[in-house]
């Protein structure tokens, strides 16, 4: 049987607000395969970004384990995990130091975790922005002087750079006009076949995941209430709160204007 990249087992995070217990997430499990795309979905406050952030080491779960290639990942990540695990986030503009250029942004985490020769690593932040479409130049600007799309592909080279196996991608498209969207998701998905990266993509927005996600958990109020493959989820969703969702998905063809209205019609 082959190991889960990363595995969640009876997760639960409860914070402390006061004198008042917060239920963000409630005994979750799920497996993250290699090489695949897990989008996580659900409204504001669905336990969603939660996840990405204990993924990421940022606060450990309550209780439950999460285990890493086989291995349970300690509260503080150690170095091999940080590298491993990247994030893109959702802002660009807010994730890239304005002080620092677009070269000193991606050269930081090849020092940080001694990556390639010192002597090469100025260079390889060029190679890493033409791996993403952008040109070698953009290393000398600022990330002030770049548009929001240019922005989130200095920010997956940033992830690109260690050479990591697991992507959380948080919102990477929510603040990208339509069309910037589309380019950013095409290009995620050649880097996820070229590089063999696996992902978990958070999203509020199931529209943006159908294409580039191979399954799809569903979060409502902290728990997840559905998890299946993306065909499933968008002809045979089981949950109402899918359902309600998959209600709100921008319609293309009229077979799908069909479905969409077989799945949201009230019951008589």
């Amino acid at each position: 049987m082959t190991t889960p990249l990363l595995s969640l087992m009876g997760i639960s995070k409860i914070f402390h607000v006061g004198d008042r217990e917060v239920r963000a997430v409630e005994d979750v499990s799920f497996d993250v395969m290699e090489g695949e795309c897990l989008a996580i979905v659900g409204e504001s406050g669905s336990g969603k970004s939660t996840i990405a952030n204990m993924t990421l080491g940022i606060y450990p779960p309550t209780t439950g384990t999460m285990t890493y290639r086989g291995e349970v990942l300690p509260a503080r990540r150690l170095a091999e995990h940080r590298r491993a695990i990247q994030l893109v986030q959702q802002n660009p503009l807010s994730s890239l130091n304005p002080k620092r250029s677009i070269g000193a942004s991606l050269r930081l985490p090849l020092d940080v975790h001694d990556i390639g020769e010192k002597s090469r690593r100025w260079d390889r932040t060029g190679e890493l922005l033409e791996e993403v479409g952008l040109p070698a130049e953009f290393r000398s600007r600022a990330p002030a002087a770049l548009s929001g799309g240019q922005r989130q592909r200095v920010a997956i080279a940033r992830a690109l750079a260690c050479q990591s196996d697991l992507v959380v991608l948080d919102e990477p498209t929510s603040a990208l006009d339509v069309l910037v969207q589309a380019r950013i998701l095409k290009l995620l998905a050649e880097l996820k076949q070229k590089r063999k990266l696996t992902y978990l993509f958070i999203t509020h927005d199931l529209a943006v995941v159908r294409n580039i996600a191979d399954r799809v958990a569903v979060f409502e109020k902290g728990r997840m209430v559905e998890l299946d493959t993306v065909e499933a989820i968008f002809t045979r969703p089981e949950h109402p709160y899918t359902r309600g969702l998959i209600g709100a998905v921008p319609v293309i063809t009229r077979e799908e204007q069909e479905l969409k209205d077989s799945l949201t019609k009230e019951p008589s």
